[in-house]
């Protein structure tokens, strides 16, 4: 397949990173700080609870989807009232849960294959979640970072695509999107006109009928390997 490539824009959660891990451990972390610091609310809502607490704030406020820090401080928020907790509490427990959130362990191959797209082509961090690439030390690799925060809408919407491409001053067939959703990264990219790659570490089933990838990886290092072909070979008939 012989197509133009002048940046990449990346996901993170699932492509850059499991966030199942980081989820889990989450959970955990701040239930032992709210049994040392409001006993009452980790009584009143202990994980399973919590859990159940943050899918229906998330369901009661969906114009705040795009924003997953203020959905998970809200969730918080909730909690430490119905609990009778000392609302002083709230700043203090959001940070507990922001810091657990930017606790990541790239997939194997993730950060040397990063550095060699890096070295080839700008790459640009795009994404729903709510990951700081500085506070994760990862930011040296990317030319910047847009969140749907930052935007004011998320994936699949065409705005966050085109958003990115205007900052990497290139037309959007010229940037290839990278990511593991095939909704929210891979049609939501070719829909707004970039090229899209699914990374695919699952071996699942490509689920649309109305859109093919146009580029499909296990992992991030086969990415990498096929820029280096195909970069060199434009390089070569330039």
């Amino acid at each position: 397949m012989n197509f133009d490539i002048r940046a990449v824009t990346l996901d993170l959660d699932d492509t850059l990173w499991p966030f199942a891990p980081i989820g889990a451990r989450i959970e955990q972390v701040m239930h032992a700080w709210l049994e040392q610091h409001s006993p009452a609310t980790a009584v009143r809502f202990p994980i399973e609870m919590m859990r159940t607490l943050r899918e229906q704030v998330f369901a009661d406020n969906p114009h705040l989807i795009h924003d997953l820090s203020a959905l998970r401080k809200l969730t918080l928020e909730h909690a430490l009232r119905r609990s009778g907790a000392d609302m002083a509490l709230l700043d203090p427990a959001f940070e507990i849960f922001y810091a657990e959130r930017n606790k990541v362990e790239c997939y194997p191959d993730a950060i040397a294959a990063l550095a060699r797209i890096a070295a080839r082509v700008p790459v640009a961090a795009l994404t729903n979640g709510n990951a700081d690439l500085a506070r994760c030390g990862l930011d040296h690799h990317f030319v910047f970072q847009l969140g749907s925060r930052e935007h004011g809408a998320a994936k699949p919407e065409a705005s966050i695509f085109h958003a990115a491409c205007e900052r990497l001053a290139l037309p959007p067939a010229q940037v290839l999107h990278v990511g593991d959703h095939a909704v929210m990264d891979v049609a939501g990219a070719m829909r707004a006109g970039l090229r899209a790659c699914w990374l695919n570490r699952e071996g699942a089933i490509w689920p649309l009928d109305e859109l093919q990838p146009d580029l499909e990886f296990s992992t991030l290092s086969a990415l990498a390997d096929w820029l280096d072909t195909h970069l060199d070979t434009k390089d070569t008939a330039a």
